[in-house]
């Protein structure tokens, strides 16, 4: 059965629905309170909650955690039940009746047999089922481990090797194949394996340190204070210091055990779970959850400790306060109590009231009471089990901060963030598909139009980026400030990563994402990687879609001043609505994952951020400048939009000059788009006219250019270039109209005669009738 932690019931309480918490359990829970059953025994090889009774055992799949699905059900004999599992390829359930006796029932056959110790001196202190190639099974006793082979066919066992060495207790999870036996006077030395489909590693001996309360007194490590957890794809042990109320954290490779550092724990009684990668220390005493991030490494918590939270359903205003309210009433007494179990990774089992519940992060929460936006962004984009809401709160973030009129240093660091991981979910697609995945995203080599660097454009055009702040008179950091204000990685020693996983720039963040369904290898500590890599990959409400973040305790936070009027909020709100159904219309054609897409940023961040925004637009020129900046430099395309946005925003201050140095030094990439904006802005601007006019032409949109030309008055210059170019889509009587438009008969003649000569049919047609009388009359 579970090893349930002690609790104080008299200090036990329940969060009301309108409690601020970052962490959250949601009503309902899975029931599996059926009469009759002696107790409740987690697989966590095969995801079920297990409850025998006299002839029977009841099984709930706990990775679908819905109330309504009822038990499946096998026969068992009767007999006192320890421990129960189900065989990996679920044909064979395992009891242990005894301190001596384990039991094997085949279901397809029925037949059962039972396995004893062979020495009476020897206890088995548990088994489980393993993937590994060389073994089905592997027993655990106070003499030692063993690993044995199942034969269905004669239904017996066959041991293939032994370890001989005192074990006091074990910590075993299926997730990461890891199983760790304590020994020794103390229970601190320890004999560590991992049985997964690659074959076995047996880890070095090693010990776990203890802070002594007096001099002649010798702590004992007990079976509760030791935690197996797997984080992006790492194996951590925690090991939990009740004297010394301290958390350690070891990290495990192939060839060593290294101590990663210690968190701070303020109960002497804790839990630790793993929700999205994220590691959650729960203080029993203090009735307060504190959240880690360990992916750089980092030993400070996300945000400040707060309790767990008792969620309804899904229900807005009046509804989910009284939702709340009879949650409160009925299961009053109920948040970390006394007969609590913690499953790995994010389950919690109540023995009391065979109550399942799932462990789910608030990211909201966690957003509105974090003020370092780019450390948010990071650890929004590492999200996996929500990547629609994570995707919406980043683009709500970046929104509020530019309304805000946040410093041009911090946004471009929040830039950054975003724009790199993309990247990664980009060449991560790539690798996948050959190498050809958004291939049209990406900028040509050096024989295309764009040969320079395209971080050096910048310098040139407009000032570089440490002088973007002169779009702004108020600005006044500058880039190497906002390089000093990012989150500095931390080099992290061998990591373990999906197979999806590609390689990641130096000093860029990224995530790995890993699954108790696949193995978790270890890899040797001294081929271990420099920087951590990522792959990156539900539905959410319009709730959720318009936060723009609401002010946490004590944090700066983003938050959307509202002082439009009612007719422009009402404008904005729509405009933000259509961002649901814009993202998830994308979500299920592409990898899922939280990043934002260049196109993404220009739809629903920048086109709507400068609809917001009055007066001068020297500061959302600098974002945009910023953004392009830090999109060069991953080599990726962006939406010609927002290129069009940008002209239309230089040319409302009367900043030509600036267009033209952005279009020559190309860093405002030539399209028909950006063409036909210069040509539009050329009305108050001949310069522009003429740079648009080329950028037609270099583009080779003749038709496009030979119609400008005649617009513009010039049918003789444009004559000449469709002859030249083979221009035989424009049509004969917008030449000869904007000839008689001259009143000169001569040249109104010589079109006519053009087109009679190297038009065939021209002769035949109503213009050529049409035009020869007019001649005729002119003459």
């Amino acid at each position: 059965m579970f090893g349930s932690s002690s609790r104080d019931p008299s200090s036990a309480v329940l969060c009301g629905s309108g409690a601020l918490s970052h962490v959250y359990i949601q009503h309902p829970p899975l029931r599996c309170n059926i009469p009759e059953t002696h107790g409740l025994f987690y697989d966590d090889g095969n995801k079920l909650l297990l409850s025998p009774t006299s002839d029977q055992v009841l099984s709930w799949k706990t990775a679908q955690c819905d109330q309504y699905d009822p038990p499946n059900s096998d026969s068992i004999s009767e007999g006192p039940v320890l421990s129960i599992r189900y065989s990996l390829d679920k044909k064979v359930i395992c009891i242990q009746r005894s301190n001596q006796e384990i039991q094997f029932k085949n279901k397809e056959t029925g037949k059962s047999f039972s396995w004893r110790c062979k020495s009476g001196s020897e206890s088995i202190l548990g088994f489980f089922w393993t993937d590994c190639p060389s073994c089905d099974i592997i027993f655990i006793k106070t003499s030692g481990i063993e690993s044995l082979l199942y034969d269905a066919e004669l239904n017996t066992l066959r041991l293939v090797e032994a370890k001989r060495f005192n074990v006091s207790w074990y910590v075993y999870t299926h997730e990461s194949r890891m199983v760790l036996l304590a020994s020794g006077m103390q229970c601190t030395t320890f004999y560590g394996f991992q049985f997964s489909s690659g074959g076995i590693i047996r880890l070095p001996k090693f010990e776990m340190t203890m802070v002594r309360t007096e001099a002649n007194q010798k702590p004992v490590l007990a079976v509760e204070d030791v935690h197996i957890a797997t984080i992006y794809g790492r194996i951590y042990c925690l090991q939990h210091d009740r004297a010394g109320m301290i958390l350690n954290l070891y990290r495990f490779y192939r060839d060593a055990v290294v101590h990663q550092g210690t968190l701070p724990t303020y109960s002497n009684r804790i839990a630790v779970s793993v929700v999205d990668n994220v590691l959650l220390v729960h203080q029993v005493d203090s009735k307060v959850v504190i959240i880690y991030d360990l992916f750089l490494d980092s030993l400070a918590p996300v945000s400040a400790p707060l309790p767990l939270l008792l969620r309804g359903a899904s229900v807005n205003g009046k509804q989910a306060a009284q939702v709340g309210d009879n949650i409160a009433m009925s299961y009053g007494a109920m948040i970390y109590a006394d007969k609590w179990s913690f499953l790995v990774p994010d389950l919690i089992c109540d023995l009391d009231h065979g109550l399942l519940w799932k462990i789910y992060l608030d990211l909201e929460a966690i957003a509105a009471s974090s003020s370092d936006i780019p450390y948010l962004l990071e650890f929004l984009q590492r999200r996996k089990s929500d990547t629609s809401k994570s995707k919406l709160l980043c683009l709500a973030i970046m929104r509020s901060i530019i309304l805000e009129r946040r410093p041009v240093s911090i946004i471009s660091s929040a830039i950054d963030v975003l724009v790199a991981a993309y990247s990664h979910v980009v060449k991560a697609g790539s690798a996948l598909h050959g190498g050809d995945r958004r291939a049209s995203e990406t900028f040509p080599d050096s024989s295309t139009q764009q040969t320079e660097n395209p971080g050096s454009l910048f310098v040139d055009s407009v000032g570089g980026t440490k002088n973007n702040e002169n779009f702004v008179k108020q600005e006044s950091s500058s880039r190497a400030e906002s390089k000093s204000q990012q989150p500095a990685c931390t080099n992290v020693k061998n990591e373990h990563f999906n197979d999806a996983a590609v390689s990641a720039a130096p000093g860029v963040p990224a995530c790995s994402v890993s699954s108790s369904d696949a193995d978790t290898d270890l890899e040797s500590r001294n081929h271990s990687t420099q920087h951590p890599e990522m792959s990156l990959s539900g539905d959410s409400s319009a709730k959720e879609t318009r936060t723009l973040m609401q002010p946490g305790r004590g944090a700066e936070t983003p938050v959307v001043k509202g002082e439009e009027s009612s007719i422009h909020a009402e404008a904005f709100e729509n405009r933000i609505s259509s961002i649901e159904s814009g993202i998830s219309s994308n979500q299920g054609a592409q990898l899922s994952t939280a990043a934002i897409s260049p196109d993404e940023m220009y739809n629903f961040v920048f086109a709507i951020v400068e609809d917001e925004m009055g007066g001068d637009p020297a500061y959302l020129v600098a974002i945009i400048v910023e953004f392009l900046r830090s999109v060069f430099k991953e080599k990726m395309k962006v939406h010609p939009k927002l290129y069009v946005m940008t002209i239309q925003l230089l040319v409302r201050s009367n900043r030509y000059a600036e267009v033209g140095l952005l279009v020559i030094n190309k860093v405002l990439e030539p399209s028909k788009e950006v063409a036909l904006q210069l040509l539009d802005s050329g009305r108050q601007n001949l310069q522009l006219r003429k740079l648009g006019m080329d950028m037609l032409r270099q583009l080779s949109l003749h038709h496009d250019y030979v119609n400008l030309l005649l617009q513009y008055g010039y049918y003789l210059e444009a004559l000449r270039y469709a002859r030249r170019n083979k221009v035989i889509t424009v049509s004969p009587s917008l030449f000869l109209e904007a000839a008689l438009a001259t009143n000169d008969s001569q040249q109104l003649a010589a079109v006519v005669r053009f087109f009679s000569d190297f038009t065939p049919g021209f002769k035949s047609t109503a213009e050529h009738s049409r035009f020869l009388g007019i001649l005729t009359e002119m003459s």
